[in-house]
């Protein structure tokens, strides 16, 4: 590659006459204890607060950095070896990243000469500084730990591809060949346990939660409700496992700081937990609201109790009334916050206020052949495994793991009174639906629609 110098001179700093100033970072909870608080980093002295929170907070290393002194030489401690601690400098993460690149570059023959490999060094400096680019976030957590400070690490089960022999590998060190990526999409197969299963999945997702990226996946493979198992038992359904993932996701932090970990599923319209899988983001969503209301509700009936407590004498002196049967006020507003807590938790809860909150994690998506929308006029209703796949005109998978029909585009839909597969346990339902054979529709999402519904 040829690169061609736009914002930097050679021979130049590439941050030539960009302020750096001393700035904080800082997190308190709503009482007003510290949660995170980094103080004196350096930073461009145009950026943000909310960038350099983001920076502080985020993206620098917290720990295995060779530390400097006032002078800018590597801190000693007593026992003669490097002080370690954190970056506290954007532009050492600048140049751990530009510089990583540019060492690969170097490495694999990217640049044509060197000049064109510090060109491209300078120039990526010079853009970050400024905000003028920027990468994914799994490079801001991981790109150049290895380069710039030497650390390594167990291996975490990663693979890359070797630029020499072009053979896929397995890494050997947790940061030499780090996970810069942001979204993966991974597959799944209808096994509890072997490689590529349901509990293997979760194990592919920590991996790439715990360095910062995303996955997504579509799980119309995994059977229903009460769908059979080889073993002659009945499947515990595809919501008990999905909710498993949800929980597993929610308790890594995503690139070793933050909280959140990015997580899409998927599930075809015709499985039959369709229904109970779009209803578990509506109940979530019910739930928050539920929360919000009652954490209002509770503030205005307290805030009216405690105001209730101090009367006025007749000598017009403030006094505090705890005796409900002296202070009409208070009794009356007591009696207000009872009633209307309990029916507003009945009421905006729906009868469960303490049900666990779950589906926080994941953007969920449901995907169908647009044929389905006008050719399909299912008429089963309820809520049985058996009526759930009538209603959907979906095959059922066979008894034994991995070898039924579904996840293969199309549907076979057949008028009248049928027999439910075994699956279903033969259970007869009856549905009137339009004549409808089995279209081949591609594995490519070209002929799907997504309703995506986002996760607040």
């Amino acid at each position: 590659m040829k690169i061609d110098r736009r914002f930097t001179s050679r021979r130049q700093n590439p941050y030539e006459g960009i302020t750096f100033v001393k700035r904080s970072s800082e997190i308190r909870n709503p009482d007003g204890s510290t949660v995170f608080k980094l103080e004196n980093i350096d930073v461009p002295e145009a950026w943000s607060q909310l960038a350099i929170d983001i920076l502080a907070q985020k993206y620098f290393r917290k720990a295995g950095v060779p530390q400097r002194d006032q002078n800018g030489q590597p801190a000693i401690g007593p026992d003669g070896k490097s002080v370690l601690g954190g970056e506290r400098d954007a532009r050492q993460v600048f140049e751990r990243m530009a510089g990583c690149w540019t060492h690969w570059g170097k490495s694999y023959g990217y640049f044509k000469t060197p000049d064109d490999a510090e060109s491209f060094h300078d120039e990526m400096c010079y853009m970050l500084a400024h905000q003028m680019a920027a990468p994914n976030s799994p490079q801001w957590f991981n790109t150049g730990l290895h380069y710039a400070y030497g650390l390594s690490g167990p291996a975490q089960g990663h693979y890359y591809v070797d630029p020499k022999t072009h053979e896929v590998v397995k890494a050997t060190n947790a940061f030499e060949h780090p996970q810069p990526h942001a979204c993966f999409i991974q597959s799944i197969e209808d096994d509890l346990v072997n490689e590529n299963g349901i509990m293997d999945l979760w194990v592919r997702e920590a991996r790439l939660f715990k360095y910062g990226s995303g996955t997504g996946t579509n799980f119309s493979k995994l059977r229903g409700d009460g769908e059979g198992l080889s073993g002659g038992g009945k499947s515990s359904g595809l919501m008990s496992f999905l909710k498993i993932g949800d929980r597993a996701a929610g308790a890594i932090k995503s690139g070793g700081t933050t909280r959140r970990a990015a997580k899409m599923v998927c599930l075809d319209l015709d499985h039959p937990d369709i229904e109970e899988f779009i209803d578990w983001k509506v109940i979530e969503e019910q739930k928050v609201a539920a929360m919000v209301t009652g954490s209002k509700i509770c503030a205005q009936r307290l805030n009216a109790v405690l105001k209730a407590c101090h009367t006025v004498d007749g000598e017009g002196a403030l006094r505090l009334d705890l005796d409900q049967k002296t202070n009409p006020v208070l009794r009356e507003a007591s009696k207000a916050s009872r009633i209307l807590s309990s029916m507003n938790m009945t009421r905006i809860g729906m009868g469960r206020p303490t049900r666990p909150s779950l589906g926080k994690t994941p953007t969920i998506a449901s995907g169908f052949p647009m044929s389905f929308l006008s050719r399909s006029k299912p008429t089963v209703t309820g809520n049985s495994s058996a009526e759930r796949a009538a209603r959907s005109g979906r095959p059922s998978r066979h008894g034994s793991c991995g070898t039924g029909s579904r996840g293969r585009p199309g549907f076979v839909l057949i008028q009248g009174r049928s027999t439910i597969p075994p699956s279903t346990n033969g259970i007869p339902v009856r549905r009137t639906v339009a004549s409808m054979p089995r279209i081949p529709v591609p594995s490519i999402c070209f002929w799907m629609i997504r309703l995506v519904i986002l996760l607040p």
